[in-house]
């Protein structure tokens, strides 16, 4: 974590050229694309199994109906 910040302040404070801003950038870019991916696989992640879930439920209501009803 230090050594990330020491590394983050060093570039702020020293002259660069375009091509290493834009480096630079597109490390946080490509970094961000990673996080937000993650978050994708997450979320999709939720919805299979809140649909397994709600057919799993719909499934036990069904068989359990019938004994209600007799």
């Amino acid at each position: 974590m230090w050594r990330y910040l020491w590394t983050e302040l060093r570039l702020m404070l020293r002259t660069v050229t375009p091509a290493q801003a834009v480096t630079h950038e597109l490390m946080h870019a490509e970094h961000e694309l990673l996080q937000a991916e993650s978050a994708v696989e997450y979320a999709q992640s939720l919805v299979t199994y809140n649909k397994q879930r709600v057919k799993r439920l719909k499934a036990y209501l069904a068989i359990d109906e019938p004994k209600e009803a007799a």
